[in-house]
């Protein structure tokens, strides 16, 4: 679909001023953008599943869903949804792959992806390729929301969420082979601080294989990089349950 697509521009880790905001970036295929409708926000009105396509911007598949009313849109492919399925978003809508509904309108036990943390604002979380939330329980305007990370999160039960686990759940088995496969994507390769001179890192100088030094590990611009190195108090974290596995 043309008209769902835009050309990505590169901006090769680099900010409105020009400098190196992010490290590592740079190069990479032309991509095309495609326009995902992560909102789901064509309620009662059902569609059709034209193709499946691959999307080189995420890990996930994409499908392109024609609706009754003629308009077109891509939606993030769930497992066991196929060409020629229908969808559909709202309260009253089946419990399904690929069809949108509020999550107080969700049994506790679906898989869902694609959830809304601000209702009307679309999807956020759960968007990659393979993952899955279970919806754990139901309190007053909340739903507890089990993430595959083993966090537990209170959710407002208004905001939308698609039933089913995204598909190519074996991407992350899958192997580069080869350096060129990471610069296609945008990668660009990483030295270690040790093997630079003095002047560009820390780390660096020397004259023969050495250490980070004392008295701690530094970045490359000389702050800390072990240890506690951000606040990491957030107004959300009142709405964490239970902390993700290896977490206090």
């Amino acid at each position: 679909m043309k008209s769902l697509k835009t050309i990505k521009k590169k901006h090769s880790g680099r900010d409105a001023s020009g400098q190196v905001s992010v490290r590592h970036q740079g190069g990479g295929h032309k991509r095309f953008l495609r326009a995902i409708d992560f909102k789901r926000d064509k309620i009662g009105i059902v569609g059709k599943v034209v193709s499946i396509d691959y999307d080189p911007n995420r890990t996930c598949d994409i499908a392109l869903v024609q609706y009754s009313d003629g308009d077109k849109r891509y939606i993030l492919a769930p497992q066991l949804l196929k060409i020629h399925d229908t969808i559909v978003a709202g309260e009253s809508a089946d419990i399904a792959p690929g069809n949108a509904l509020p999550l107080k309108a969700i049994p506790v036990g679906t898989l869902v992806h694609n959830i809304e943390l601000t209702p009307g604002r679309g999807g956020q979380i759960a968007r990659s390729a393979g993952v899955a939330v279970i919806v754990s329980a139901k309190e007053g305007n909340f739903v507890h929301l089990k993430l595959p990370s083993g966090e537990v999160r209170k959710v407002l039960a208004t905001g939308m969420a698609t039933v089913g686990q995204l598909g190519k759940s074996e991407l992350k088995n899958r192997q580069l082979r080869k350096a060129g496969l990471s610069r296609h994507m945008g990668i660009r390769p990483t030295v270690r601080g040790v093997a630079q001179n003095p002047r560009s890192h820390p780390h660096g100088g020397g004259e023969a294989r050495s250490g980070i030094g004392m008295p701690s590990p530094k970045t490359f611009a000389g702050r800390k990089a072990v240890g506690r190195t951000r606040n990491k108090k957030k107004y959300s974290n009142k709405y964490i349950l239970q902390r993700r596995k290896g977490k206090k």
